[in-house]
């Protein structure tokens, strides 16, 4: 995973992306890839999924991430005391344009061959702002019900037609069009977890009715290592990779994994 220093930020941040079952198999690279950066005032999370079909979707996701945290980053920490609402709304369609101008300018006519989905989550006083394209997802904690701790699944992308559950890539024709934004404004969020696809079985749990929801036990033991104070553990670092390589996770999805989660410090 890519990150930049933590600096004094109020977030404490950690994750990985793995390959899964198939690629170690087939002895192929992650096509997943995550990253973060962090200042004293705005952390931006990214997640991105390589198309499996397309043959340099590894170096896609790793571009993407990597473009995200320095876009995203950038116009966050330029409107840094910004209110949330439709300014928000603007500055995460705006940094998505820096990062897909600059991505497709580096691939060129070859843009195809490294698609890729991209999740971005950017921190900044007083709002959370939220973009996707593709398939990831992003699971909330923020406050209580009956002394339990309450998860929250965010809104997610649109599908590229309502017929079709085809995944829309950065690459994608129109791509923007298929892009959702959304503005959090919740001082009791302590925690989120971001994640790409292959995660979707256990992370998240279907209703009767068909309507997805977080999975609370799978919340609430992958945020238990990172609410410890201090850095994270060697050993914590460790967990979450045989977690995510574990053959329960593998049973349910043999896709590559994604977890990257934050929590706020001095709230567990």
């Amino acid at each position: 995973m890519a990150e930049r220093g933590e600096r004094e930020s109020p977030w404490r941040i950690h994750g990985m992306s793995v390959e899964g079952y198939r690629h170690r198999r087939q002895n192929l690279p992650c096509q997943d890839a995550c990253a973060y950066t962090v200042s004293p005032s705005v952390a931006v999370l990214a997640a991105a999924d390589g198309a499996g079909s397309r043959p340099r979707s590894d170096e896609g996701s790793r571009l993407a991430v990597e473009l995200a945290a320095e876009h995203f980053g950038r116009r966050a920490a330029a409107a840094a005391g910004s209110h949330p609402g439709e300014a928000v709304h603007e500055l995460l369609a705006d940094a998505f344009h820096d990062v897909s101008k600059v991505f497709l300018d580096t691939t060129g006519a070859d843009a195809a061959d490294f698609a890729t989905t991209l999740t971005v989550v950017v921190l900044a006083p007083g709002w959370l702002g939220h973009l996707t394209v593709g398939d990831g997802f992003v699971v909330l904690r923020a406050g209580t019900e009956d002394g339990e701790r309450q998860f929250h699944l965010l809104p997610q992308a649109a599908a590229a037609s309502e017929y079709s559950n085809e995944t829309v890539f950065l690459t994608s024709p129109d791509a923007a069009r298929w892009v959702r934004t959304d503005c959090v404004s919740d001082e009791g969020i302590d925690g989120l977890l971001l994640s790409t696809d292959g995660l979707v079985q256990a992370a998240l749990n279907r209703s009767a009715s068909g309507v997805q929801g977080p999975n609370a036990s799978f919340a609430e033991a992958v945020f238990r290592s990172l609410d410890a104070p201090g850095p994270v553990s060697d050993s914590a670092h460790e967990g979450l990779a045989a977690l995510l390589r574990s053959d329960r996770l593998t049973a349910l999805n043999a896709d590559d994994k994604t977890l990257l989660r934050a929590v706020r410090k001095g709230r567990a």
